[in-house]
């Protein structure tokens, strides 16, 4: 049955949703030999599933590599296992609570709702940019420059800082880690970036101990009880989700809509429930992965401890069970929409407020600024599946 699930194939790629209804149809739970992962399509179990502690990012919290029978990771890759091991999305237990409560310390409301103005003019900038050019690429002119610019400015990234342009590529060969068997030559260029990226972040964390400034780094410097690994790998983990989310997202919304031949209503008030709907219909980040810790029964199939779940991200919110009759069409005035892009549980993304402000910000600019925005050319999607995105988007003003 799971023959329609074909994540290196780039005809599911471009269109996965036929195939997540072939498995919602016919089971909760479907093992997947290739990743040797189980597959889980529907949006109560995987809502339920994100909160349950049976399940873990990691499992060396609890267990050993050989008592949970799996092998230690490659010593060549160490480098990105330490950075990731010490940021909030794989933190489990006692660790986990403890450094997303000194994090939430810094990464405040308050100091999101504070980038907002800065936020609405590098999105104005960029959009008047490409309107100034009539168009082009609206993932590498607006896109992709708006969270890397709003991070930099978050952490505190100095813009005479040569490294600050590589803050990108840096975040792209990192999370290529995350898709479904990455190659040897993926996990060498994440490594380099693990390794340039940290030596980067310890540098200007030095600076910021010696200098203190109204940045985010500083703020974590002040949290006494974070080490300096956890301080690095927290500040990878916004720029990686941060950037990931709102790049995809505005991108892969803008062609939906571009393709459907609709726009939002620009008043605000309307403007937040459009937002949401591109996050539910297409959302950039297709699977979660979790460990089973302990056995779980999914459908009165049992998912024995040592096996992986695959959360099936896309699936789940076109699930008609919870989405009704409209769930695979695309609605701008859907209110109830408890959409699972940003997660669920104690692992709900902590930088869901920033990602909205940017993405609202660029929804608003491009409506203001371009209202006769179209497409250029059809556009050609990454090889990528888990975050899943477009290659470019060509459009004309």
């Amino acid at each position: 049955m799971d023959a329609a699930f074909d994540p290196w194939s780039p005809e599911f790629v471009a269109d996965p949703y036929p195939a997540y209804a072939e498995l919602r149809a016919t089971g909760r739970a479907h093992w997947f030999a290739p990743t040797r992962q189980w597959l889980i399509p529907h949006h109560a179990d995987v809502s339920a599933l994100l909160r349950d502690r049976r399940l873990g990012r990691t499992y060396t919290h609890r267990f050993t590599h050989e008592e949970f029978g799996r092998a230690a990771p490659d010593p060549a890759y160490e480098p990105f296992h330490t950075l990731n091991d010490h940021g909030l999305l794989d933190l489990e237990g006692a660790d986990h609570t403890r450094v997303r409560r000194l994090v939430s310390k810094a990464f405040t409301p308050a100091r999101v709702e504070r980038l907002a103005p800065a936020v609405r003019r590098l999105a104005a900038g960029l959009v008047g940019e490409l309107v100034a050019r009539g168009g082009g690429d609206l993932l590498a002119l607006v896109a992709e420059p708006l969270p890397v610019a709003v991070i930099a400015e978050m952490l505190g990234v100095p813009e005479e800082d040569e490294e600050r342009a590589r803050l990108r590529p840096w975040s792209a060969a990192i999370c290529s880690m995350f898709e479904l068997n990455p190659s040897e030559e993926a996990a060498r260029r994440a490594v380099r970036a693990s390794v340039e990226f940290s030596d980067y972040l310890r540098e200007l964390i030095a600076r910021r101990r010696r200098e203190p400034g109204d940045d985010l780094i500083s703020a974590l410097v002040g949290v006494e009880e974070l080490t300096e690994q956890e301080m690095i790998s927290t500040c990878v983990l916004l720029l990686n989700a941060g950037h990931e989310a709102t790049v995809n997202t505005a991108v892969n919304g803008w062609w939906t809509l571009l393709r459907h031949g609709v726009r939002p209503d620009p008043a605000p008030e309307k403007l937040s429930t459009a937002v949401e709907e591109p996050l539910r219909y297409d959302t950039p980040l297709q699977m979660f992965e979790r460990w089973v810790l302990d056995d779980i029964e999914v459908g009165g199939v049992t998912l024995p401890r040592g096996t992986e779940v695959a959360l099936l991200l896309g699936s789940a919110n076109r699930d008609p069970a919870r989405f009704g009759p409209t769930a695979g069409d695309l609605d701008l005035t859907r209110s109830d929409n408890p959409h699972l892009t940003f997660g669920a549980g104690v692992h709900y993304c902590l930088g869901a407020p920033l990602a909205r402000l940017e993405l609202h910000a660029l929804f608003g600019e491009v409506l203001r600024q371009a209202p006769g925005l179209r497409l250029a050319a059809e556009p050609v999607w990454r090889p990528g599946y888990v975050i899943r995105g477009f290659e470019q988007l060509l459009v004309e003003v």
